[in-house]
């Protein structure tokens, strides 16, 4: 115990300084808890307000993906570039280092693979494996107009409120099926849907005509997926778009790993993702560290 005659009058109290209480960085996420804020401030960088996402997730349905199928070898030295890696438990707990200071978003819906119907999820991850992992959200794919439609956002839902009891963001993963119209009415429905029952923040598909309106109609942060390999040029211009047009990041996987050099490629990305570049100076970043090789 300290001496009490040793104790000096506290006197610093800054009387002429109102205490204040700041705002939370991201879109419309100011009254969740601390430990919502703390993880989403993972994912999401609190200076740009945007996240890159490497999305290394394909395997939980379709086994080993083109540029997956050593995640050891290709997609390990990717990490260091990325805000966040999307993934499964096997992989994190197979091969990502624990060492790692990369938040995680862990995919926690499954149950079906590209040969029957993928809509017909369930939840395929406890909650108390998510603690385990200590990942920074949860990710759960909702099937809008699918065949399953009601019981992926009931997935959803489920995972939004055991989630929330424990500090751990949802994010919604809106799927597009075959049928299924990629505009921008039916990605407002899906984003809208998603957010109005609870998700944190979502990821769904950039499109060329409206995709401003998808941003602006969800109150939560939407980030764009990379969806199928395309070149590398138009890539990164549909990811400058996304982000001009309200997107608080990208969720890309095919379009790095798939890419003729991943490493560049991520780099590339995040050059357009927290830095605004323009489509050109990133294509010419790109190019420069491929060369450099």
């Amino acid at each position: 115990m300290p001496d009490v005659d040793e104790l000096k009058e506290a006197k610093k109290f800054y009387t002429d300084r109102p205490q204040k209480t700041e705002g939370f960085f991201l879109k419309f996420s100011n009254s969740l808890d601390w430990g919502m804020k703390n993880r989403l401030s993972r994912i999401f960088n609190p200076v740009s307000g945007r996240t890159v996402m490497l999305a290394i997730d394909h395997g939980y349905f379709q086994g080993p993906t083109t540029g997956l199928e050593r995640i050891d070898l290709n997609i390990l030295p990717l990490v260091p570039y990325a805000d966040t890696l999307m993934l499964t438990r096997g992989i994190l707990r197979s091969i990502v280092p624990p060492a790692t200071s990369k938040s995680i978003v862990l995919r926690v819906s499954g149950g079906t693979s590209i040969l029957k119907e993928l809509s017909n999820e369930q939840i395929a991850v406890d909650i108390e494996e998510s603690i385990r992992l200590n990942v920074c959200a949860m990710a759960v794919q909702v099937f809008i107009g699918g065949e399953f439609e009601k019981e992926s956002i009931i997935n959803m839902t489920k995972m939004v409120d055991i989630g929330t009891r424990y500090g751990i963001p949802t994010l919604a993963v809106t799927a597009v099926g075959k049928d299924m119209a990629r505009d921008a009415r039916y990605f407002r429905l899906a984003t809208r849907i998603c957010a109005e029952l609870g998700a944190h923040y979502i990821k769904t598909y950039y499109i060329d005509e409206g995709f401003e309106t998808v941003t602006a109609s969800c109150p939560v942060p939407i980030v764009m997926a990379g969806g199928k390999k395309i070149p590398e040029r138009d890539a990164l211009t549909m990811a400058h778009n996304a982000v001009q047009q309200g997107a608080s990041g990208v969720d890309m996987g095919r379009n790095i790993f798939q890419s003729e050099d991943p490493v560049a490629m991520i780099q590339a990305v995040k050059a357009v993702v927290h830095d605004s570049e323009s489509p050109d100076k990133a294509f010419d970043l790109y190019n420069t560290l491929k060369n450099q090789k």
